[in-house]
């Protein structure tokens, strides 16, 4: 049986689902955020001496369902997943809910997220506050400025969080205190720092230089700004958000090319998530919602961050 406790020493353990855990782990693609969840999720099941199975859907939603299916196959206790495209949660939900198994969705919020039951549950953040802060912060930097453009760079528009995070960032715009603000450009690249960074630099070579770049997530922000450093261009000459608060961020913001970041407990939703998923696999109550708060990263108080 310790064999099947998958080697949770490992950064991830992607095996047949034969081999499943009590609880199956699926996770829609990697990036740096959610390597920090997914290894959060391990240590947490370390801990807590709990089998846990972890595979990676590599973006593709079919293989995604297909996890979940032999998950159910396998009758694992659990399910937790972080879903691709976000509109597809209910078939999924579906998936387990016919065969009893708990399923909790962690960070990527589900379409069906009022009709989880008393077997299912969402854990992370409010996706309205994200770009809200984001935005505002921009919005500050920018009038005290004197200056105005914003070239927005979206995620994955099958992901709930780029929808909203984008949304955020209109409705920040629309305000009368931010209405000065005017959007010239606005893509969606994905998640992907190489497709963000190619994306920067496209623009750049038709002429485009915004006042601000904000983006939906830190990996873009990262990748714009080393488009614009490529191209000859200070970043410190235009405003560049994003959201996360990843340790390369980071770092950009302590040499100064990155103004605006927000925290996103990574470590916090992946523990959850697993705690989560034990509860409801054992028969207890759980919040149908657990929230994470996301919170603002500036230079002024980025060094509060820098541990997390």
């Amino acid at each position: 049986m310790k064999k099947l406790l998958l080697g949770v020493a490992l950064s991830v353990l992607v095996s047949s689902v034969a081999n499943a855990g009590t609880i199956g782990v699926s996770i829609a693609f990697t990036n740096t955020y959610l390597t920090k969840m997914r290894k959060a999720m391990e240590q947490e099941a370390k801990a807590q001496n709990q089998p846990l199975t972890v595979e990676i859907a590599n973006s593709d939603v079919n293989t995604q369902i297909s996890q979940i299916q032999n998950f159910v196959a396998a009758k694992v206790d659990a399910i937790i997943v972080y879903a691709i495209d976000t509109s597809t949660t209910a078939s999924m939900t579906k998936l387990a809910q016919d065969a009893g198994i708990p399923i909790v969705y962690v960070n990527s919020q589900p379409i069906d997220i009022d009709q989880l039951g008393p077997k299912g549950a969402f854990v992370g953040s409010n996706e309205s506050e994200s770009g809200t802060l984001e935005t505002k912060e921009v919005c500050r930097l920018l009038k005290e400025g004197g200056k105005s453009t914003v070239a927005i760079i979206q995620g994955d528009l099958r992901n709930q969080a780029a929808i909203q995070r984008t949304k955020d960032i209109h409705d920040v715009i629309a305000t009368d205190e931010c209405s000065f603000m005017k959007v010239i450009q606005q893509q969606a690249p994905g998640w992907d720092p190489v497709k963000a960074q190619d994306l920067m630099t496209n623009w750049i070579a038709a002429g485009i230089k915004p006042d601000a770049v904000i983006a939906n997530n830190d990996d873009q922000a990262v990748g714009a700004i080393r488009a614009m450093a490529a191209a000859g261009w200070d970043p410190k000459e235009v405003v560049v958000a994003g959201i996360d608060a990843t340790a390369e961020a980071l770092s950009y913001m302590k040499q100064g090319d990155l103004d605006v970041t927000i925290y996103q407990d990574a470590a916090g939703q992946g523990r959850s998530a697993v705690t989560t998923a034990m509860k409801l696999a054992k028969g207890e109550k759980v919040d149908s919602k657990v929230w994470i708060p996301f919170q603002l990263v500036t230079p002024a108080n980025m060094n509060d961050f820098v541990q997390k």
